[in-house]
């Protein structure tokens, strides 16, 4: 059952307690402090909440700051993969400008040993989640 925790005009935060899912919908492109509040609001939730899994739906969302993406990179992503996160999932369209950003996060993430993923479609990454 998904219950959301925060929908604001720029993304959707919500968490399947069945999945132990956390997931954020963006729905456009979102400022640094935008982008953070997002994680961070989600991040929170779990540490009351078992959350084993991560799921990012960016076909909506424009290309992430670099100062974004190493705030994820170097602070959220460990603290998460501490918290018990085990598999994280982006799902993308084919943009060139995204998929740069999401190589870069699957170098990331390899170097903390989770594992990272890109779908099309979120049915094939909930497959993914239960394997």
């Amino acid at each position: 059952m998904e219950k959301i925790i925060l929908e604001t005009e720029y993304a959707v935060i919500s968490h399947d307690v069945s999945l132990k899912l956390g997931k954020i919908v963006w729905k456009r492109k979102t400022s640094v402090e935008e982008y953070k509040h997002s994680f961070i609001t989600l991040f929170d939730f779990a540490k009351n909440n078992t959350t084993y899994f991560f799921l990012s739906d960016i076909r909506n969302q424009s290309v992430v700051s670099p100062e974004g993406r190493k705030w994820f990179e170097t602070d959220l992503l460990p603290k998460a993969i501490k918290m018990g996160l085990k598999k994280a999932v982006s799902i993308s369209d084919d943009n060139v400008f995204k998929k740069y950003y999401l190589n870069i996060l699957i170098k990331s993430s390899k170097k903390f040993g989770l594992p990272l993923k890109l779908f099309s479609n979120e049915e094939d990454a909930i497959k993914w989640f239960k394997e």
